[in-house]
């Protein structure tokens, strides 16, 4: 893409609103617009990412085995009447009429809907399991939106819901999602840590919500340091054997959030030196609730005995635009985001230092051409604008590399290459600079 066609519009000064890192630096690098309190706008720069993070998610849920289709924004009230929750669950809910008077609600969330689509088409436990999931956007009427998309009013899920024939079936397909999230999160390159968590207005007793330490979290968390040193589950992954050893393996360090947290247990469970109490943000939350909603709206499969039960049933959800945000709150500094490669918008930031010089825009022409054509993503800044104002919108929007062409480096056979994560610069060549550039964004997207 070359930026003279590209839609950013960069902002000098921070926002006086924006409060934390994720929020100044997506506003400044026009990766969204505030439209409303707590409702943004996806400019072309932030949605690239959104839909990088979408994606990733999506190959995970499909490698677990569940299956993507889409519900509706708008549900009918009369489904959460059936589950008792229409009432209970309070303002965040907004409710709307339509024109014939009929009560209806902008979905926070889909239990009582995937409910009812999975008992009109269910009807013995040979049909079971099942998982079916969507990525669709959710609507809840915040008191307080705050920190950009990390708390908004209107934000896009990934919810996936299991439904199985008794509780061992339930636990495997929770299981499923507890190595999926992992290996999801992972693919971005977040450090999550599962950890036990209230269940909240979802309900069940089972929940482990996954969190990635930051400064600026939400939640206050507790977990041991070993933690952070285990690797994620492999891309070899056999979702299809028992999971059980490897949740285990996770289980077994203390982590908790605060509503779940035992000072005692945690001082007895911890060697002093592997304590850690710090901040944390939710990127993922799993529930296992069993016939919390499938009892109420009889949700029911005809046994082996022959006897009609409830399905046993889970909830699963990762917020994708939240995620834009958890991300830069882990990668970024003063200049501006550091995105790892699998989420980039771009890959690689082409920088032609004096456009409209025969040299340098031949060569950067060529570089752009031999990059796409190897599924390179590129940002071509081919404006007229002054060297350091390119440089400095470069390290702002955070792409992993910087492919940097001008006629002093031509003249001397040079150019020059930057890595956003570390600042490590090389001057090569030019076809070993596009050799180089290939290599390593072929190495960081291998799944």
């Amino acid at each position: 893409m070359r930026l003279s066609r590209f839609y950013l519009p960069l902002l000098k000064e921070t926002p006086s609103e924006a409060q934390i890192a994720s929020h100044q630096l997506m506003l400044r690098a026009g990766m969204v617009r505030q439209e409303s309190a707590g409702i943004y706008a996806w400019l072309p720069l932030g949605y690239r990412v959104l839909k990088k993070i979408e994606q990733i998610v999506r190959e995970e849920q499909n490698r677990a085995g569940a299956v993507e289709m889409l519900m509706p924004t708008i549900q009918s009230a009369e489904l959460w009447r059936e589950s008792g929750r229409y009432e209970a669950y309070g303002k965040e809910m907004l409710r709307i009429k339509d024109r014939a008077d009929r009560e209806m609600l902008f979905g926070p969330t889909n239990e009582e809907m995937i409910t009812e689509i999975f008992r009109a088409g269910v009807r013995s436990y040979k049909d079971l399991p099942k998982m079916l999931y969507h990525i669709q956007w959710k609507f809840r009427d915040e008191v307080r939106p705050r920190f950009g998309v990390m708390r908004g009013r209107e934000f896009l899920m990934k919810d996936t819901y299991s439904f199985d024939a008794d509780q061992a079936g339930a636990r495997n397909s929770y299981n499923k999602m507890f190595v999926a999230y992992l290996r999801t999160f992972a693919r971005m390159g977040l450090t999550s840590i599962p950890m036990r968590a209230d269940t909240g207005p979802i309900g069940g007793d089972l929940s482990h919500e996954f969190i990635i330490l930051a400064d600026t979290g939400e939640s206050a968390v507790f977990c041991d340091r070993k933690l952070l040193e285990l690797d994620a589950p492999g891309a070899d992954t056999d979702f299809d054997s028992d999971l059980q050893p490897m949740i285990d393996r996770y289980t077994s360090y203390y982590a908790a959030t605060e509503e779940k947290h035992d000072a005692a247990e945690f001082d007895k469970a911890v060697a002093e030196s592997d304590r850690i109490s710090a901040r944390g943000i939710e990127v993922g939350h799993i529930f296992y609730f069993g016939d919390k909603y499938s009892k109420p709206m009889k949700a029911v499969v005809t046994g082996a005995d022959g006897k009609d039960r409830p399905v046993e049933m889970g909830s699963y959800g990762v917020g994708v635009s939240r995620l834009v945000g958890a991300i830069i709150e882990a990668y970024h500094d003063d200049a501006g985001c550091k995105w790892p490669a699998p989420v980039a918008p771009f890959h690689v930031g082409l920088i032609n230092l004096k456009v409209g010089d025969a040299a340098a825009d031949e060569a950067s022409i060529r570089a752009y051409a031999a990059l796409e054509d190897a599924g390179v993503e590129v940002l071509y800044d081919d404006t007229p604008a002054r060297p350091g104002e390119k440089f400095a919108r470069m390290d702002l929007i955070g792409l992993p590399h910087q492919l940097i062409i001008g006629p002093r480096g031509l003249a001397a056979g040079k150019v020059e290459v930057k890595r956003r994560a570390d600042g490590h610069r090389d001057e090569i060549a030019l076809g070993a600079a596009i050799d180089m550039l290939k290599r390593d964004v072929a190495s960081a997207l291998k799944v």
